[in-house]
Order: structure tokens, then sequence, then C-alpha cells
């Protein structure tokens, strides 16, 4: 007799299919929405979900926001690139500014004789 399961030749899931197991499924609505690129996105709402259906929806195939207008889709997000800390303080102070603090920084430790 050779080992194995109780029930051999079955799956996990396995079994009849169909409304009755699961239930009635609620009825649908499909919300068409377009992206920059070009992509249509359908997802699908239950009309009596009680929830509003959103104005954006992201495209699974870009990643940028879609909207409902075929016309006029979302414009894609703006991506700022990675700034240094040195690129923020050049943001706030010119260069006027940075000296003036260098050379009062300076003052202070040429008066407690760290630098001659």
């Amino acid at each position: 007799m050779a080992g194995g399961s109780a029930i051999r030749g079955s799956r996990v899931g396995a079994g009849p299919m169909g409304e009755a197991e699961r239930g009635e499924a609620a009825p649908r609505v499909n919300i068409t929405y377009y992206c920059a690129n070009g992509h249509t996105v359908r997802p699908s709402f239950a009309e009596e979900s009680g929830s509003e259906v959103p104005e954006q929806w992201d495209c699974p195939r870009c990643g940028f926001p879609a909207g409902r207008d075929p016309e006029n889709p979302p414009a894609p997000p703006k991506v700022e690139p990675y700034k240094t800390h040195l690129a923020y303080v050049k943001e706030r102070r010119s260069d006027a500014d940075g000296a003036a603090i260098l050379d009062e920084a300076l003052a202070k430790l040429r008066e407690r004789r760290i630098i001659v």
C-alpha cells in the first residue's frame, strides 16, 4: 500500500464551481480610464458599493495616473531628482551668505586659538 493523501487525485480548491457555492455575484459596472501614454484601463466596481468611483486610477502598464476624459488625460507626475544636503543648503543661502558664515566661524575658532 502506497502512502499518501486520503483524498487522492485532488488539489486544493477543487470542487464544483458556480454561483450556488459562492453565492450570487454583485452587479458590476466597468469604468474606462485613459492615461497620457494612450493606454486604456477598465476596472470594475460594484454598483451598490456605496462608495464613489475615483476620478483617477493608476495605469497597470506604465504606472502613470489615468483619468476618465480620453481627450485630456492627467499629466504624468513630475519626479524631482535626488538632492544632496549641500544642494538644499545652496538653495537657502547665496555664496555671499556662505562666505560670511564661514568667516564668522573662523573668527570664533581663532579667538579660541584653535586655528592660528
